[in-house]
């Protein structure tokens, strides 16, 4: 295009998967492109409210490897999350399988630079999470920035719901896996990172645990959604790296992650290249 295109960015949920993102990031950076908005969902919504504090995409990784660096750090930071009294233990209705307070883990594990509001952010930023009651998602932009990252990545089997603005809000993707329709016609180029995969590979005729058909179905599901989506109407530039051998919490496996998904970096710069090659050639074609 003979001037800058504008830039929606999509980053979908998929845990530890979702340290992918980091790559679309670096590539966006190599390319000297800054979306003028970021939707994301989950792992994706954490991500992109990182990048749109201000953060380069390797500023992020080094973060990330820093913070799961080692198995005694990790736990550390994790017991620091616990609930601080008996009490709120056993709060709203005694324990809960999902006890773990997402809103404490984030501050745990993000930088300690991150903003806490979104009107502090430097890039326009769309949390999705869905709710509960409702049985709808919600799309957040406004307010106290770790209860909506908390919310959208708060995973029934792990994390407590969170309450916020009278609602009660669970993981985003149950409804919006990957936010992209929300960008699509609004900018001239949106791009959208797919890190759900699928259940992880098991061996020929075993039973899944309860947990990995929990987690397999839920991943099952967001892929259909996206499907459905992408058939309605897809993003500019869409990219799925292979990360169906991780699984959902394999966090401590940050650097192998981000080292077996670095080939995502050039997708990106190519895909976005041909992309923006199409455009002008069908703006000389109007002309």
């Amino acid at each position: 295009m003979s001037e800058s295109p504008t830039l929606g960015l999509a980053l979908g949920g998929g845990g530890a998967r979702g340290l992918a993102h980091i790559h679309v990031l670096m590539a966006l950076d190599d390319l000297g492109l800054k979306p003028q908005h970021i939707a994301g969902t989950s792992i994706g919504a954490i991500v992109g409210a990182a990048y749109a504090a201000g953060l380069s995409g390797a500023e992020i990784r080094e973060h990330a490897l820093e913070a799961f660096g080692t198995a005694r750090l990790v736990a550390s930071r994790i017991w620091a999350t616990r609930p601080p009294s008996l009490a709120d233990f056993f709060a709203d209705g005694g324990f809960r399988l999902g006890q773990l307070n997402a809103e404490r883990v984030l501050s745990a594990f993000l930088p300690r630079t991150m903003p806490r509001d979104f009107a502090l952010l430097k890039i326009p930023l769309t949390v999705m999470a869905t709710d509960f009651g409702a049985g709808e998602e919600v799309a957040i932009e406004s307010g106290p920035l770790f209860s909506a990252l908390a919310a959208s990545a708060a995973l029934p089997a792990l994390f407590r719901p969170v309450k916020r603005d009278g609602r009660i809000l669970i993981d985003g993707g149950i409804f919006n896996p990957l936010p992209f329709d929300l960008l699509c016609g609004r900018y001239d180029l949106v791009v959208a990172c797919d890190v759900t995969g699928g259940p992880e590979g098991l061996a020929p005729g075993r039973v899944p645990t309860p947990v990995e058909a929990l987690v397999g179905s839920s991943q099952l599901m967001m892929r259909s959604v996206i499907h459905t989506k992408m058939l309605i109407r897809a993003p500019d530039v869409f990219v799925a790296p292979k990360v169906s051998r991780y699984g959902v919490l394999d966090f401590m496996r940050a650097r192998t992650i981000l080292s077996d998904t670095a080939s995502l970096r050039e997708e990106v710069k190519v895909a976005i290249g041909r992309r923006l090659e199409r455009s002008d050639a069908e703006d000389d074609a109007q002309e």
